[in-house]
């Protein structure tokens, strides 16, 4: 019988426990904000970039992080919000405002958009407080320590997740993080990285999840199955007894992970999951892959993975691991570009480089790490450049392929057509139903298009503040930054082209979406 995971914690607890009541201050290196981009999943279905083109702001408790988002002008300004020091429950208050919707208690990310929150400095410590992400999009998270959220006894917070996502959630990057608990759900705590109720486009990258009954999970129950894709890699599991993570109906790409003592059982895809596990390390575990803890089948396709010290029970009716010789019985699709270390090098490429306040240093995909060339300063700016930035220029010569063509958006104002932004007259326009949305120019065969002219309606001007220009045929985003005028960007062959305003300061008004190859 394996023994409880608080009596398996009680030495390193016992660690802690002492630091803390001598006043000892363990030491963890500066941090600062990295602006390289996105990973996996999280770079489809239009991308994730975060705050990227908006404000920078300092918070050193979880009120100010709530104050920061609630400043804003509307739910989809962009921000990055840079955090050090220790947020927890009791500095944590709800704040209304414009651009958010808090609650005391937990760090709150719901209903909003193009927000970038990250450790900086000494680092950032969310203790016994979760990160809830609801009905959010374009949310990166980096950089930051979250431990100890509890379900039940005192404090609890986020239903005992440390991070955990729920209710139309996309494109969401974690990067660099520390999720640690203090057990299972006996002792009070839940999963670590837990994702629910229609949750899409997200990737966790070089972080550690560690000392929990429950990495995580994609899909609450059975019928929870309209979640994922996922990207799982270079992340460090240790001491975890399952969900490494479970997979109920959706789809994963797990790749140059390091897993050390799983407990129970690891990866487990069922309900018709699909599990792409490439070049992972496993090390003293259990049951690694398979599924686990139902008759419900799911598939995986492996290659190139280490089994060191795993063990692996026998099939039942309720239990089909993938080993003792894993082979695949699906295929897996990815359709973005990545690189992979060889197995034999994860633990060290791991070690060197996942968790918080570890330099941000990631793998060059040849088992050496490196850290970002593309770096913000730890203090806080009154502004943020987008990467890249398009600035505005002169009108573009040639013909504007926009006549003639087809356009389409989202929802849009009262009086207001997608066809006036087409139509060569600068006295019509389309303006959305808020004071976000999108408005696309898009034709029957592929057109060449390196430059896009956004003209605002009489009386307009400046209403448009932070956009994204996209790929709308492959979700790619081609450019972002801030203000109406000409935007240049790579040539790029594509049927429909997107101008995406996530942020304004009144009412968008666009009369003319001119196209130039």
């Amino acid at each position: 019988m394996r023994k409880p995971v608080a009596l398996r914690l009680s030495a390193a607890l016992g660690t802690l426990a002492l630091a803390a009541a001598t006043g000892v201050v363990l030491s963890m290196p500066t941090a600062s904000a990295a602006s390289a981009g996105a990973t996996g999943y999280a770079t489809q279905n239009g991308g994730t970039t975060g705050g990227a083109g908006g404000t920078t702001v300092k918070a050193t408790t979880g009120t100010q992080i709530h104050e920061a988002l609630c400043g804003r002008a509307s739910t989809s300004t962009p921000i990055t919000i840079q955090v050090e020091g220790t947020v927890t429950v009791g500095n944590t208050a709800k704040v209304s405002g414009a651009g958010c919707n808090t609650a005391a208690g937990v760090i709150e990310l719901k209903g909003i958009s193009n927000v970038t929150l990250v450790g900086v400095g000494s680092g950032a410590v969310f203790d016994q407080i979760g990160i809830h992400i609801r009905q959010s999009s374009n949310i990166i998270v980096q950089n930051v320590t979250v431990q100890n959220v509890k379900k039940s006894g005192s404090p609890t917070s986020n239903g005992g997740d440390a991070i955990g996502m729920e209710s139309d959630v996309h494109n969401v990057w974690v990067d660099h993080a520390t999720l640690i608990a203090s057990g299972g759900e006996s002792e009070g705590f839940d999963g670590l990285f837990d994702m629910k109720d229609s949750t899409q486009y997200v990737t966790l990258s070089y972080s550690i999840l560690r000392n929990s009954g429950r990495g995580g999970l994609v899909g609450s129950s059975d019928s929870d199955l309209a979640n994922g894709p996922v990207t799982f890699h270079h992340n460090r599991y240790e001491n975890i007894d399952s969900r490494t993570p479970l997979l109920r109906g959706a789809t994963a790409h797990i790749y140059n992970n390091y897993y050390v003592s799983l407990n129970e059982s690891g990866i487990n895809p069922r309900a018709g999951g699909k599990a792409k596990v490439d070049n992972n390390y496993f090390k003293d575990s259990k049951d690694v892959l398979g599924t686990f803890y139902t008759d419900l089948p799911g598939y995986w396709q492996v290659s190139g993975n280490i089994f060191d010290n795993v063990t692996w029970s026998e099939p039942g009716e309720d239990n089909n691991p993938a080993g003792p010789n894993p082979t695949s019985n699906t295929t897996v699709s990815i359709p973005y570009a990545y690189s992979l270390d060889a197995a034999t090098c994860v633990p060290s490429i791991v070690t060197a480089t996942a968790g918080a306040n570890n330099g941000l240093k990631v793998s060059d995909g040849n088992c050496a790490a490196t850290t970002p060339t593309a770096t913000a300063t730890s203090n806080p700016t009154s502004t943020a450049t987008a990467t890249p930035t398009a600035t505005a220029t002169s009108t573009p010569g040639g013909s504007n392929l926009s006549i003639g063509a087809d356009a389409d958006g989202s929802s849009k104002a009262s009086g207001t057509s997608y066809g006036n932004v087409r139509d060569g007259d600068t006295s019509t326009y389309w303006s959305p139903a808020g004071s976000t949305g999108s408005i696309s120019i898009k034709w029957g065969s592929a057109t060449t298009v390196s430059k896009i002219n956004i003209r605002e309606a009489s009386g307009a001007t400046g209403n448009i503040g932070s956009w994204r220009v996209l790929n709308a045929d492959t979700g790619a985003v081609l450019t972002s930054g801030s203000g109406a005028g000409s935007i240049s960007f790579t040539s790029t062959s594509l049927k429909k082209v997107t101008f995406e305003i996530t942020g304004s300061t009144a009412t968008p008004r666009v009369a003319e979406f001119e196209t130039y190859a």
